[in-house]
């Protein structure tokens, strides 16, 4: 991939379900690397996170960015800070939902070049769909996650990250809502707003946009793993030093 002026952006969902923000074929099917090329004839620069990393004409730079190497993991919640913190004279390179960077673009404006990956959980949701259950549920207004498509995204209420869509619930005076994510949300609506109705958004196929990736987390692993105190990861200080600094100025833009 030649980039001339590229900001890193990592709008992941989470950590635990990054792998599944890639082209949905899970945690092993993306190179551990991104070898970015500069193929011009002047000095650039590489951002990742908002790490810089000089690049000279000709030269090369692997860039970690599978589920177990990234540096810094944004969530949809702040991907639009983060674009409009960026420097307006360099390009962006958005990774890794090319869903959620459009509609960031549509947010702030920016032109950006967006990663061909996306969350397979929500891209099962189609304009069919959404328009179906609607018309099961004509008052009820539909939430959606940005990963969404564009087509899904126009028929939406509201679109609004996970923890904004837990605040559109809370404050809106409908008594039914239809909320278009990753499925586990709605255990979370039904437990904080107990006196609604919350309708899972369908696919073409079924009520069961559920994300195999997220489910992998079970109670008993947690429960072990407080227990136990393990699995630990230990990193050499170096690379931990380095990981802190991005994470440390997303946290700082983020504010």
């Amino acid at each position: 991939m030649n980039i001339k002026k590229a900001l890193w952006v990592a709008a992941a969902c989470t950590l635990a379900t990054i792998a599944g923000c890639t082209n949905g074929q899970g945690p092993n099917t993306v190179a551990g690397t991104l070898r970015v090329t500069n193929s011009s004839q002047s000095n650039l620069t590489v951002i990742q996170g908002t790490e810089f990393h000089p690049l000279a004409p000709n030269a090369q730079i692997e860039l970690p960015i599978n589920s177990r190497g990234v540096t810094v993991a944004r969530s949809s919640g702040n991907a639009d800070k983060i674009v409009r913190a960026a420097p307006a004279d360099r390009n962006i390179l958005f990774v890794p939902d090319q869903n959620l960077g459009a509609w960031v673009m549509e947010r702030t404006g920016r032109k950006m070049d967006l990663w061909q990956g996306n969350c397979y959980v929500h891209v099962e949701f189609t304009a069919r769909s959404i328009n179906r259950i609607r018309e099961q549920y004509p008052n009820a207004p539909v939430v959606a996650h940005p990963e969404c498509t564009y087509a899904v995204r126009m028929l939406a209420d509201e679109v609004c990250s996970t923890e904004k869509m837990v605040t559109f619930c809370r404050e809106s005076p409908a008594r039914e809502i239809i909320v278009v994510t990753e499925a586990g949300l709605l255990h979370r609506l039904g437990k904080e707003i107990p006196n609604k109705t919350f309708i899972p958004g369908p696919t073409d196929n079924c009520f069961c946009g559920e994300c195999r990736f997220m489910k992998m987390n079970t109670l008993e692993k947690a429960y072990d793993a407080l227990l136990n105190m393990e699995p630990e990861i230990t990193l050499p200080e170096p690379l931990r030093r380095r990981a802190e600094i991005p994470i440390r100025r997303m946290l700082e833009l983020s504010k």
